[in-house]
Parts: C-alpha cells; structure tokens; sequence
C-alpha cells in the first residue's frame, strides 16, 4: 500500500498540481496587495475618500462605532465593504486566470496551425519518381 501510495504522490499531475497550489496562494497574495494597497486606494481617491474596506452596517443598537474593527468589539455588523472588496480580488484573479488560458490557447493554436515539414524523399525514390514521370510524356 505504502509504494501505491508513493507512485500516486509522486506521479507527474499530482506534483505539478502542488505546485500549482502554491504558486496560487502566492498569486493571491500578489492580488490582495493590489487590490488593498494600489486599487482601492485609487478608488478612494478618485471618490473623494471612499474607503469599501469600513462599510458596515450593524446588527445591533449597542454598535455606534465608526470604523469596522471597533463595531465589530461593540457588537455584530454586517461588514459588506469588506465583501465588495473581495468581489473585486476575485474579479482580477478571474480576468488575470482569463488573459492567461487565453494566451496560452492562442499560442497553441499557432502550434497547431504550423505546417508540418514535407517527409523527406529517399534519393533513389525520387530518381524511380523522374523516370516514372518521362515515360508517362
């Protein structure tokens, strides 16, 4: 059981998918910087200081803070800034994912579309071919 098991782990698609994974985690963090610390703040900017991130609303009467970490000490809140954001990493890794599969099929396609070389004739085949062809006339 114990060598099944290391064939499987150590078969081609299992490591290529750990491998995957991880670039993916790392990908993601990639993607929240972007969005956290690039993005929404241009968002902000370009809205006159909209910040998504401390939208809230909340949940109960004892909750009258401000900004979302201390309503959430208070009291529950639905905090659909924090939401929004998410939606919106999840739309850039989305549109990235796209861009990416779409580059990789066009490319493949070209692959695909290249014409295949012409096998090459033997000498002797081609010589019996040019006799073939004289008498033919």
């Amino acid at each position: 059981m114990l060598k099944e098991f290391r064939e499987f782990a150590l078969k081609g698609n299992v490591v290529d998918l750990a491998v995957g994974v991880i670039i993916g985690a790392a990908f993601g963090t990639i993607v929240s910087s972007l969005v956290d610390d690039m993005i929404m703040p241009l968002v902000g900017a370009v809205t006159g200081g909209l910040d998504f991130s401390n939208y809230f609303i909340p949940l109960s009467d004892a909750v009258t803070a401000a900004t979302l970490d201390a309503a959430r000490e208070q009291g529950a809140v639905f905090a659909y800034g924090k939401f929004l954001t998410a939606v919106l990493k999840f739309a850039i890794v989305a549109w990235v994912m796209f861009l990416i599969i779409k580059g990789m099929n066009s490319m493949k396609r070209k692959q695909e579309t290249a014409p295949a070389a012409p096998p090459e004739v033997p000498a002797d085949v081609k010589l019996l071919t040019e006799i073939r062809d004289l008498l033919k006339k």
